[in-house]
């Protein structure tokens, strides 16, 4: 099991959720509860060029300081609401925490492997690349 925190916490809710029916369900509701992003960002540098969906992510410091809050959208429900929970398990953490943050338990807790297709699930694991690879150019 992890030591991530908040994977700990995302993997616990997700098992009280049950089926798979309700947790596809919670993602989407979490992808549109995800903040707006500004549509001047969403440039292709901030793209996710792998992903079948349109992803945008993007990191910004944190109260000016080495901690990074990430701001994301997509097209597609599930996978926004995938982004939503990298953003939040991304956000408040340096580059080198970012770096270091093994999201294959999350996604293992979420099930996400045996319930997304093949091409999706590369889409997913581009994202997390995009955003390791943002937060560790502001490092």
């Amino acid at each position: 099991m992890t030591t991530d925190p908040e994977i700990q916490d995302i993997v616990e809710t997700f098992e009280l959720l049950g089926d798979w029916d309700q947790r596809y369900e919670y993602l989407v509701e979490l992808g549109e509860q995800l903040p707006p992003m500004d549509p001047a960002l969403k440039v292709d540098a901030n793209r996710v060029m792998e992903c079948m969906s349109t992803v945008h992510v993007m990191p910004e410091p944190l109260n000016g300081g080495p901690r990074l809050r990430f701001q994301g959208d997509c097209d597609t429900a599930i996978i926004k609401g995938v982004v939503a929970l990298l953003v939040q398990v991304f956000s408040g953490k340096t580059p080198a925490e970012i770096e270091a943050t093994d999201v294959d338990d999350l996604f293992t807790g979420l099930q996400l492997e045996e319930h997304l297709s093949p091409n999706r699930h590369v889409g997913v694991y581009a994202i997390v690349n995009k955003m390791k690879g943002q937060a560790k150019q502001r490092g």
